[in-house]
């Protein structure tokens, strides 16, 4: 892994001209044309601050792009690709954790801007066609941009790409799978090259990709891009999470090693997960409810698992959510079809038999099993992180969320678990041994 080094004929030519003197600035814009103003709204290289821009030459094969939030990786990830189809590329992948991702975030831009996406970064006369049928946009060139999910790994096998934008990278459903099988189709380019636009987190794959030779990576914070962000956004998220260890992360970009005192490692998460379940005796819907609703409140935990014959388990969803209680419900019914699980278990030391009147509602005949937490928080998880460290609980896919509060949450932290909280339910649910996990049933 190589740094990218920037220097003053890099800089940021549009912060310079907003530096200048008013005088200075008005009588610059207003020296060029219409057509030179309508140029210059899509200079790529004008707009975009230094680590926003690919690094050069042709040494590098994979450059990650590893910012924090509202740092602008989106855009520049979008922007290498439109450089990309001027230059002539034909082919290229693009890939995100989940199709309504790839849709929103990297073709249209729904879910981070209405300006953002693809189909908003090319000159009106060059914008591209989204065809969502065939999961394809036709770039005025006639290249192709690929659209790929990384929950179905399956469809990389195969197509040949010679670029490719991967999209939150850690957020992947299968990030092996889908990595290695894009790997062995960029294969149509003289130099098949990939961008990586990510927030940090040491997980498997990330690691190894940061450990190649042929691999740049480029940092950045959200700070950097304070000029274009809201400064009621800056100064909410910073007064709640800056110098916290999810703020370093999330914020700072900055790739935290493992977290002492935390219950899971990512290394044991990693070597024991799998890319399907084995036939499962049991599933259950774990639910820890939150009971308020606000933009403050603790998000409703819904984790579903699963026990194969052999005694072995299995994370199979995550479907936390923050929302009415109706709302949670209806998704952990919705969860509990979906997998024809066998039933729902919620913890009633908040809400009482307010959370089991709620999930009955939604449908009267999903049986709900209620549990009431008789031990702390950590004393519960900690037999379930022993399983882990025996292999003998599995993650199907990877669940990142669930993941990061796996390996950042420790007894000593303030802030509810509320994934942690339901997986350990779901432990409960799965072992006979009852009194182990210090919960008792209602």
């Amino acid at each position: 892994m190589s740094s990218l080094n920037t220097t003053t004929e890099q800089r940021y030519k549009a912060a310079w001209i907003a530096s200048l003197p008013e005088a200075k600035r008005k009588k610059f814009l207003e020296s060029l044309t219409p057509d030179q103003l309508a140029t210059l709204r899509y200079d790529w290289r004008f707009w975009s601050r230094p680590k926003q821009v690919r690094p050069t030459g042709t040494a590098w094969d994979v450059w990650i792009l590893m910012a924090g939030r509202g740092f602008g990786k989106t855009k520049a990830g979008a922007e290498t690709v439109r450089e990309w189809v001027n230059e002539g590329a034909r082919r290229i992948a693009l890939i995100g954790p989940t199709t309504d991702d790839v849709r929103k975030t990297m073709v249209t831009g729904a879910s981070t801007g209405p300006t953002d996406g693809l189909l908003n970064y090319f000159p009106p006369h060059q914008r591209p066609v989204y065809e969502p049928s065939k999961r394809m946009i036709r770039f005025h060139t006639g290249a192709v941009g690929l659209l790929y999910s990384s929950e179905e790994p399956g469809r990389l096998r195969g197509p040949q790409h010679d670029k490719a934008w991967a999209d939150e990278l850690r957020e992947w459903k299968y990030p092996d799978e889908c990595w290695s099988n894009l790997d062995f189709g960029l294969r149509t380019a003289e130099h098949p090259q990939t961008v990586v636009t990510t927030t940090p987190k040491p997980f498997k794959l990330l690691k190894e990709l940061l450990a190649s030779k042929t691999t740049i990576v480029t940092g950045g914070g959200t700070m950097e891009n304070r000029a274009n962000l809201s400064p009621r956004y800056l100064e909410k998220i910073y007064k709640k999470y800056a110098g916290t260890k999810k703020g370093r992360q999330e914020l700072d970009a900055e790739m935290l090693a493992e977290v002492e005192g935390a219950f899971w490692t990512q290394a044991i998460l990693d070597e024991w997960r799998v890319h399907m379940a084995p036939e499962l005796q049991t599933i259950v819907v774990s639910v820890d409810p939150a009971t308020t609703n606000s933009e403050s409140s603790d998000e409703c935990g819904i984790v579903a698992a699963g026990k194969a014959y052999d005694g072995h388990k299995y994370t199979i969803a995550d479907r936390t959510m923050r929302g009415r209680p109706k709302a949670w419900a209806a998704e952990a019914v919705r969860l509990y079809h979906q997998l024809n699980a066998n039933y729902i278990i919620a913890e009633v030391n908040q809400g009482g038999l307010m959370v089991q009147e709620t999930i009955e509602r939604e449908d009267p005949n999903v049986p709900v099993e209620m549990v009431h937490a008789a031990r702390g928080k950590d004393a519960r998880a900690e037999p379930v992180s022993m399983e882990y460290e025996q292999g003998l609980w599995h993650h199907v896919g990877v669940h990142r969320k669930l993941e990061d509060e796996m390996t950042t949450w420790t007894k000593d932290d303030k802030w509810s678990p509320n994934r942690i909280d339901a997986l350990v339910w779901a432990a409960h649910a799965l072992n006979s041994n009852i009194a182990e996990f210090g919960v008792t049933v209602i």
